[in-house]
């Protein structure tokens, strides 16, 4: 239909023929009044005929253009718009997709963890199945999820059936009462399950569904004895609510040294949980506090209008600074800034930066929004990245295992983004981060360093805040154990 129009609007009907419109620039005043009338006149009818215009807006018949001195009917368009709203097309209707044959009685299952460097390929066949069904199996699931995104450590139900379609192929030297493969099924995240199964024409179909999830929310509260992990463990605090809590304090709290016995902490957070009413692994933090040294530092969940979610304490002021203080989550300082014995060198040196001891593989996080300015080895630094976050301040992260897949210099990152992983490489006696901060070029300390705070909340921001942060407050109370009373 554009084709059509584009063809009528650019050319004007001569004795049954077409001939290409003349500039309107270089014919007479009346030719041109004509043109126009034979262009808005052809437009019209590709509209009518495609159903976008009524019949009563087209032109009447006695002020059609003339063509060579006879006047041009449009008739025949008219029967044909007047037959297409009589008939109208019918839309082509989406073919429903394949479905998946059901489980049965003689359907058994097997769970298999997928390995580290195993494809998904080499997973189904330690598992049963033959390779001609783990292909077929594979290349339906394709469409819709990439198995090269298969996660080491993820869990896949395979199905057998004792009397499948004659289509599936048991394996090589199988006995003839052998299970047959007839499909298979996973969870890549959270909220999605993937199955993969045969359909009654025999051929393999994948189908993924999103999960029904509600959420809770849940409130924690304790104290610290020994260590803040304990603590967390002894009042039923997911790790993973735990890890979220120390990355929002980690920009104002050095765990290694303000952290002592005594101190507490509370928690608001929203639990996901599904339609059997199990736990998922999904959570997010409302509110924290943590109490250092009897004073108090809350910190509220709001979004502001420039869309960026952040914690934010009472007054409205962001907890981010403009680096992070440790940029990996559990670690230990194991050596400081300043002057030390070299561990391998043996004479004291100037130490340039902090070290923060962590299994090897532990995720390392870009302390700033940056770019990143160099990465690659770096003579004892071994595997070494630096970023620079604006004109003062660059940080720089040394000795790692590996880098993050997909960085090279020149790539932008964002606070609290993973860059690397812990290693030992390079000139180290074990695996550690050394983390370094550099104000114009030069080494500074980066736990002692006073950093320019981040947003500050002011005008209708500020107002929307003070509005949810007083009923988060009002939730919290509601969720606070209640003290026993005391019976007369």
């Amino acid at each position: 239909m554009i084709f059509m129009m584009k063809l009528i609007a650019t050319q004007r009907l001569h004795g049954g023929r077409y001939r290409p419109l003349k500039s309107l620039s270089c014919v007479p005043r009346q030719d041109r009044r004509q043109q126009r009338r034979s262009v808005t006149a052809a437009i019209a009818a590709s509209l009518l005929i495609a159903g976008m215009l009524p019949a009563a807006a087209m032109p009447r018949a006695d002020n059609l253009p003339q063509a060579d001195g006879q006047r041009t009917s449009w008739t025949d368009l008219l029967h044909i718009a007047k037959t297409q709203a009589r008939h109208p097309a019918r839309p082509l209707a989406r073919p429903t997709p394949p479905q998946v044959l059901p489980e049965t009685a003689t359907t058994s299952k097997q769970v298999i963890t997928v390995r580290e460097g195993e494809t998904l390929l080499t997973a189904l066949a330690r598992g049963g199945v033959s390779r001609p069904d783990a292909f077929r199996a594979v290349n339906a699931l394709k469409p819709i999820f990439d198995p090269r995104r298969l996660a080491t450590g993820q869990q896949i139900k395979v199905r057998f059936d004792s009397a499948p379609p004659a289509s599936t192929t048991p394996p090589r030297n199988a006995p003839k009462d052998a299970l047959r493969f007839t499909g298979f099924t996973f969870r890549p995240e959270a909220t999605r399950d993937i199955q993969v199964g045969l359909t009654s024409s025999g051929k393999f179909t994948a189908v993924a569904s999103d999960r029904e999830l509600t959420s809770r929310p849940q409130y924690v509260t304790g104290q610290i004895d020994d260590s803040l992990y304990n603590a967390a463990q002894a009042v039923k605090m997911p790790v993973s609510v735990l890890a979220k809590m120390i990355r929002i304090f980690s920009f104002d709290v050095d765990f290694q040294r303000e952290v002592r016995r005594g101190d507490g902490f509370e928690v608001l957070y929203h639990q996901a949980f599904d339609v059997n009413g199990a736990a998922v692994p999904i959570t997010e933090i409302v509110f924290a506090s943590m109490t250092l040294s009897k004073t108090p530092r809350p910190y509220y969940r709001y979004t502001p209008a420039s869309g960026v979610t952040d914690y934010f304490d009472r007054r409205g002021q962001s907890v981010k600074k403009t680096l992070m203080r440790t940029p990996v989550d559990g670690a230990r300082l194991s050596s400081g800034f300043g002057r030390r014995k070299h561990p391998i060198l043996g004479y004291t040196k100037l130490h340039r930066g902090a070290d923060f001891a962590a299994p090897t593989g532990t995720p390392i996080m870009a302390a700033g929004d940056g770019v990143i300015v160099s990465l690659g080895r770096n003579g004892h630094y071994g595997k070494y990245i630096q970023i620079r976050h604006n004109s003062t301040y660059s940080t720089a992260y040394a000795h790692m295992s590996a880098y993050r897949r997909g960085l090279k210099r020149g790539s932008r990152v964002r606070q609290g983004q993973t860059i690397g992983y812990v290693g030992s490489t390079g000139r180290s006696t074990g695996p550690h981060l050394h983390y370094e901060v550099l104000v114009n070029g030069k080494q500074r300390n980066p736990l002692g360093l006073k950093l320019p705070s981040g947003e500050q909340l002011r005008g209708k921001d500020l107002a929307n805040f003070k509005l949810i942060r007083d009923e988060i407050d009002r939730q919290r109370n509601s969720l606070q154990p209640k003290p026993a009373i005391a019976q007369q």
